[in-house]
């Protein structure tokens, strides 16, 4: 009989444990799901609002703390403030004030769901799962995700409390429980790597809050499992950051685990004492370990915030500034560890796309320099730029590549196609300036042609006009903006007529006799020929603006006085250039 009790209780002990597993499981999905939800609604301005507040360290303080009980986690906010600090758009000290906000932000959550609340799950869930499928638009379905993600927390809570209850019967599970925390260091060194496994401390604060309150686990051992969860979660920062080049990235991780590592060899002697007086205080173990959690975080700021200045100085001592890349070739902006948070990412691919357009844009300025002037190095030069050209490409599309292989919401899968075909069509303009114009130039060199003053005129306005609408180019792929695509395309036709008006004036100087015309008369109109196709792939840019906007017929752009736009595909890539 007693074998027959000790076998029984061992299944039991098995399945306490796969259940307690599952609920873990759903309660880090609903995390995921609600943080997924909020980046899709408000990603790009939650970072922008980020950027606003890195004043000084106590309004940061405050944006990493609302920030982080929004988005449920401390470490999509570091991701996103340790972007801004490694492009330099903030100091290291307001981003530390913003990490210790954050580690208050993720106790904000717990003390919510440390109230039995569970009955709202079932609405939660309803409402979610109606608003996502029914929702057109992007932001419904995020916010419909966000209702389905916190009614999944909810009813996790409930299944890990379920569970818990007839494991009074099963005394291997408890045994095992009560083995591996009986030292507190221990209980820290388990709770930091489950948080580590996790990635998120809210959730195995929530087990251990499950686990107090079935007592399973004593309040000195839940107090030390949450500092192992706190440690826990400011590992994973600090190991992504590794995999950045810059020692100086991994900064701000280790600054917000050494206040971390501080807190806890402090608080460790005095954990016993610690638990007798809040266990005086609040008898309810659950409640007790939340308040915990959110006191320790809470003095973790209030003594740190101070001597900010001192850590930073430190850390920057620690770890000094790698030397700037003196390779242009050499991606800049294209953060691995951003792939992880989609928006983060695609607006580290859109600055990267900008940095390859300046390229562009150099290399179109110098290449009528060196053909009017007749400056064979330059010519040189231009057509060595045109490799920085294709190897930022190549980066850009890869980037993007490895962020789609995840789920994007339709503006995120949109945003991904326009910064890849963006970067092609800046590509082709490369290709033409390198393979066209420059041959041009070097003919125009070798055998030392000069335009007349009226031609060098003429392509110099013309040119001027191309390099005008790249530079509007990079605005509408910035920002957008409606009108100036409607303009930009309206300078298509107008360009087209303007290269006919100079092929023309070109024509009548070559029937006047003209030497110099008649020397250059090839490369004057294949230069015109070749900055209108330029034109052509700037051009691109505004066909998904107005596409979104309704404003395509299925081959052209139609202005809105024409009427409705038919409901169509546009090609937003005009065809490769040709080769000389």
């Amino acid at each position: 009989m007693a074998d027959v009790n000790l076998k029984a209780g061992d299944a039991m002990g098995s399945i306490v444990l796969l259940d307690l597993m599952g609920g873990v499981a759903l309660l880090l999905w609903g995390l995921h799901m609600v943080l997924t939800g909020v980046l899709r609604a408000f990603g790009p301005d939650l970072r922008r609002v980020l950027g606003k507040a890195l004043r000084n360290r106590f309004t940061a303080f405050v944006a990493g703390l609302g920030l982080t009980a929004l988005l449920q986690s401390s470490t999509a906010t570091g991701l996103m403030t340790a972007s801004l600090a490694a492009e330099g758009i903030v100091s290291l000290v307001p981003a530390l004030a913003i990490m210790l906000g954050a580690n208050v932000g993720t106790t904000l959550i717990v003390q919510v769901l440390s109230f039995d609340i569970s009955a709202v799950a079932p609405v939660l869930l309803i409402i979610g799962v109606v608003t996502f499928r029914v929702g057109n638009g992007s932001v419904t379905r995020a916010v419909g995700r966000i209702g389905i993600g916190l009614g999944l927390i909810l009813l996790a809570l409930h299944i890990l409390l379920d569970t818990l209850v007839p494991a009074e019967q099963a005394p291997a599970a408890r045994a095992l429980l009560a083995a591996i925390t009986n030292d507190p260091v221990l209980c820290i060194v388990i709770a930091a790597a489950l948080t580590w496994a996790a990635h998120s401390s809210v959730a195995v604060v929530l087990l251990v809050m499950s686990l107090a309150y079935s007592q399973f686990v004593s309040p000195e051992a839940a107090l030390a499992l949450v500092l192992g969860a706190n440690l826990g979660s400011a590992i994973n920062p600090l190991i992504e950051g590794g995999v950045r080049g810059d020692p100086a990235s991994r900064r701000l991780p280790l600054g917000n685990l050494i206040n971390r590592l501080i807190g806890i060899l402090i608080v460790l002697p005095f954990l016993g004492p610690l638990a007798r007086d809040m266990t005086a205080l609040q008898s309810d173990a659950a409640k007790m370990t939340a308040e915990f959690h959110m006191l320790f975080n809470v003095a973790l700021a209030a003594v740190f915030i101070g001597p900010l200045d001192v850590v930073a100085r430190v850390l920057e001592r620690i770890l000094p500034e790698k030397a700037k890349s003196t390779d242009p070739a050499a991606p800049r902006h294209l953060d691995e560890a951003a792939l992880q948070t989609p928006s983060l990412a695609l607006a580290n691919a859109a600055r990267e796309t900008l940095r390859m357009g300046d390229v562009v844009e150099t290399m179109l300025h110098n290449v009528m320099t060196a053909i009017l002037n007749n400056d064979r190095k330059l010519v040189g030069d231009v057509s060595r730029m045109d490799n920085i050209v294709d190897r930022l490409n190549e980066a850009i599309k890869l980037y993007v590549t490895k962020l789609t292989r995840d789920s994007l919401d339709e503006r995120e899968g949109r945003r991904a196609m326009e910064i890849i075909s963006f970067t092609i069509n800046l590509e082709h303009i490369g290709d033409i300036i390198d393979k066209n114009l420059c041959e041009l130039a070097a003919k125009k060199i070798k055998k030392r042609y000069q335009f007349s003053a009226e031609g060098a005129a003429e392509l110099s306005a013309f040119h001027k006009r191309v390099v005008d609408c790249l530079l509007a180019a990079f605005g509408i792929f910035m920002t957008g903006d409606i009108e100036a695509a409607r303009k930009l395309l309206r300078e298509k036709s107008e360009l087209r007529q303007a290269e006919l008006e100079a092929a023309d004036r070109h024509l009548e100087r070559l029937r006047e006799g003209r030497p110099e015309t008649l020397e250059t008369t090839s490369l004057h109109l294949d230069i015109l020929s070749d900055l209108k196709r330029i034109h052509s792939h700037i051009c691109s840019v505004a066909y998904p603006v107005l596409e979104a906007a309704g404003e395509l017929r299925p081959s052209r752009w139609e202005a809105p006085s024409m009427g409705s736009a038919a409901a169509g595909t546009s090609h937003f890539l005009p065809e490769p250039p040709r080769s000389s």
